[in-house]
């Protein structure tokens, strides 16, 4: 671990006031109790873990299957394993290899071409607009395309989501063109409170859904892929082909299950506090700089971006010497490269959760401030 990153660690676990608190900041041995005290309250301690994917793994499939309305769902170690299963098993089933998606969409971005290198997938693009596409581009693309794959919400252009009716429309756009359509729904978990919709109702305008355990609900690491039951099947030989059934999994698949009996049920209060945290952040930063940008204008999950006129070292070495001296954690990372960040701009990622709860209005007014007043 280098040296500075060391010093950004010591800061954030030191810290007595913070908008989350990241799994990854806590001591190896305290992650280990806090796992420990929580097993017997998601499953009988006195049963077997588990061996290639059965005992505990299976009940949090049949969980996440129930929640999100499939018959079936699959555990996999990686988003990025289970949604190259999801796609080249419905390319298979269409005949067509082509999927439609965002060209900010994670498969795009992040996961150095798998779907064209290892899967014989083609993309096409949606959309340039940093946000869904609309019923009118997705009838638009000039080709046939098998699959039409949604992030919910999307990450890069600022955790943006469509409405609810938005949403419906694109999707019957894709049904017109004979397309599946399968979402990246790694955090479908907080889509409920912009959508005003249950899990099961949002996840039931898809084929098939993947959705991350770790990213809001908390756990070590994992993902769920659900669908039909015959598209879950071939999932689970395509799991084992891609050596993603290893011989136990149970820490893992514990955490899951504490996250959505712990955190699951919070989410939504994360939305609404989120979205006080951006109201304020606007008004004092209107104030306070010449320049800076939030997406969405309000929060529609419980993350939202930032982007300000600075160098990312600038900004990142301000917030740990916030976090130093004050004990408060506004922003953590930026980032100077990327899709979503020009030349001289940065651009950080918040994320509200249970700690953030404690904020009020002022207490992030001062918190932008002191923020503002260490920039050159």
């Amino acid at each position: 671990m280098s040296d500075d990153r060391q010093r950004r660690l010591a800061a954030y676990r030191a810290a007595k006031k913070t908008l989350r608190r990241d799994p990854t900041e806590a001591p190896l041995g305290a992650a280990l109790s806090q796992l420990s005290a929580g097993v017997a309250a998601v499953h009988d301690t006195d049963a077997a873990t588990d061996e290639y994917g059965d005992g505990i793994v299976e009940v949090l499939e049949e969980r996440v299957a129930t929640l999100l309305g499939f018959p079936a769902a699959a555990y996999f170690p990686t988003g990025t394993m289970a949604q190259q299963v999801a796609l080249r098993a419905w390319a298979g089933r269409t005949g067509n290899p082509v999927v439609a998606l965002h060209p900010l969409a994670h498969p795009e971005l992040h996961e150095a071409e798998s779907l064209t290198t290892v899967c014989g997938l083609r993309t096409v693009h949606t959309t340039d607009a940093a946000r869904l596409p609309t019923p009118a581009e997705v009838q638009g693309i000039g080709e046939p395309f098998g699959t039409l794959m949604l992030e919910l919400p999307l990450r890069e252009a600022g955790f943006i989501l469509p409405t609810w009716d938005e949403l419906v429309a694109t999707v019957e756009a894709a049904r017109e063109r004979k397309a599946t359509i399968h979402f990246d729904g790694a955090r479908l978990w907080e889509c409920t409170a912009h959508f005003g919709r249950g899990l099961a109702e949002i996840a039931g305008l898809a084929d098939s859904v993947y959705v991350s355990l770790y990213k809001s609900l908390g756990a070590i690491s994992g993902a769920v892929l659900a669908g039909p039951q015959s598209l879950v099947d071939e999932a689970k030989v395509w799991r084992h082909r891609y050596g993603g059934r290893p011989y136990q999994q149970y820490p893992a698949v514990v955490s899951a299950l504490l996250g959505l009996d712990r955190e699951l049920p919070r989410l939504p209060s994360y939305v609404a506090q989120a979205r006080m945290v951006v109201d304020v952040l606007r008004e004092e930063l209107t104030e306070l700089v010449p320049w800076f940008r939030i997406a969405p204008e309000t929060a529609h999950t419980h993350q939202f971006k930032v982007w300000l006129p600075h160098a990312s070292t600038v900004l990142r070495d301000a917030g740990v010497a916030q976090a130093e001296e004050t004990g408060v954690v506004l922003f953590r990372g930026w980032w100077s490269s990327g899709a979503m960040a020009p030349p001289g701009i940065a651009v950080t990622e918040v994320t509200v959760g249970a700690e953030g709860l404690d904020w009020s209005a002022e207490d992030v007014r001062a918190a932008v401030r002191d923020f503002v007043a260490r920039l050159p």
